[in-house]
């Protein structure tokens, strides 16, 4: 059975890295120093909000949802961020999947 969630685990790594590596596009951008200190704050907070809900348990759980609020708020906040064409949806089910992936291929058992 170990083995098997080894490789449901592998799977969702390859499908996570293949979300997000399909639809990133990486350019330069001349910012203003606050436009791109609140960018970094909401891809920072999301991903720190995803890992916390995966990997946190119980009551602690909440920070990270607390945490991805806050990554959203910064994304309407900060209006140069560059993650097209990758929806915020995209973005957040690739992240999930390389974590729970993640977490599958270390422990060999179901993130919940």
């Amino acid at each position: 059975m170990r083995s098997l969630y080894f490789l449901l685990g592998l799977a969702l790594m390859i499908l996570g890295v293949y979300f997000l590596g399909k639809n990133i596009l990486l350019t330069t951008h001349p910012y203003s120093w606050w436009r791109g200190i609140a960018a970094d704050l909401s891809v920072i907070s999301l991903c720190l909000g995803i890992f916390m809900t995966i990997f946190l348990r119980g009551e602690a759980r909440v920070l990270g949802w607390i945490a991805i609020g806050f990554g959203i708020v910064f994304v309407f906040f900060s209006s140069r961020i560059v993650l097209s064409p990758t929806s915020l949806w995209q973005f957040c089910l690739a992240l999930g999947s390389m974590s729970m992936g993640y977490k599958m291929m270390t422990t060999g058992r179901h993130p919940f």
